[in-house]
C-alpha cells in the first residue's frame, strides 16, 4: 500500500496498534493499494520503503513511526522479525540535502534553489530552504530579471509569481546560497551565479577568471 502524508503514517500506525474498522481502512485507502490487500492480516509483518527522491527526514519519521507501532504490538524482540526498512533514497538526492543543511549552519541572506518544477527532489530542497530564510525557486538564471524583479515558482499557490529581495538590491555586501536539483545541469547552475554576480554589477568574465585563479592555485602542490 502507498501512504502519501504523515496523517496517512499515524492512521496505519493506529490500525497496525488497536485494529480497527477494516472496511472504513479499505474507502480511506482506495486506488493505493494492491489487488486483494487486508489489513488484518498484511499489516502484521511490515516494511517499508519510500520514493527515491523524498525528503530525508520525512522518510525517517515515516520508518521511526511504523517502526514504534510495531513494537507497541509484538514487543521489541518479535518487531526484529515483523518490521523492515528498504532505504531506497537516491544517492544524489540525499547528498544534495545533506550540503544544503551543511549551507543552511551558516550566515545566508536568500537562497536561490534551480531547477525544474515538477521534479519532486527540487521541490524537497525549497521546502528545507524556506523553512530557514527567503527561498527563490528558479528554473533558470533568465528568471533573475533584475534586483526588483525575480520570477519564481510558489510552492503553496503552485504557481509562477514575481517577487523581489531587499538584500538581493541593497548595496551592502550579501551572501547567497546556491542549490539544485540532483538532475540539473551544471550550466544552469553556472549561469545562475555569474548572473547573481551581474545583478551585483561583477562582470561574468571576471568572475570566470578568478574561479579559474582559485581552481589553479588548488591544484599547486604545497
Amino acid at each position: 500500500m502507498v501512504v502519501l502524508t504523515l496523517g496517512d503514517v499515524d492512521y496505519v500506525c493506529d490500525y497496525i496498534r488497536h485494529g480497527g474498522n477494516r472496511e472504513e481502512f479499505l474507502k480511506r485507502f482506495e486506488g493505493a493499494m494492491s489487488p486483494g490487500f487486508d489489513p488484518d492480516q498484511h499489516l502484521k509483518r511490515v516494511g517499508v520503503a519510500n520514493q527515491t527522491t523524498m525528503l530525508k527526514s520525512e522518510t525517517e519519521e515515516l520508518q521511526r513511526r511504523v517502526q514504534q507501532a510495531v513494537i507497541d504490538r509484538d514487543g521489541p524482540e518479535p518487531a526484529q522479525q515483523n518490521f523492515q526498512v528498504f532505504d531506497t533514497i537516491c544517492g544524489a538526492t540525499q547528498e544534495r540535502q545533506d550540503s544544503l543543511f551543511e549551507m543552511l549552519r551558516k550566515p545566508l541572506d536568500i537562497l536561490l534553489v534551480v531547477g525544474g518544477y515538477n521534479s519532486s527532489n527540487t521541490t524537497h530542497l525549497v521546502e528545507i530552504g524556506e523553512k530557514e530564510l527567503p527561498t527563490f525557486f528558479i528554473r533558470t538564471a533568465e528568471l533573475l530579471k533584475s534586483f526588483t524583479e525575480i520570477v519564481h515558482f510558489d510552492l503553496h499557490l503552485k504557481a509562477e509569481k514575481t517577487s523581489y529581495s531587499e538584500k538581493l538590491a541593497s548595496k551592502e555586501p550579501i551572501v547567497v546560497g546556491i542549490t539544485a536539483g540532483a538532475s540539473c545541469p551544471n550550466n544552469l547552475i553556472e549561469d545562475t551565479i555569474l548572473r547573481v554576480f551581474e545583478l551585483r554589477d561583477v562582470a561574468p568574465d571576471l568572475v570566470k577568471q578568478e574561479a579559474a585563479r582559485a581552481a589553479e592555485a588548488q591544484q599547486r602542490p604545497e
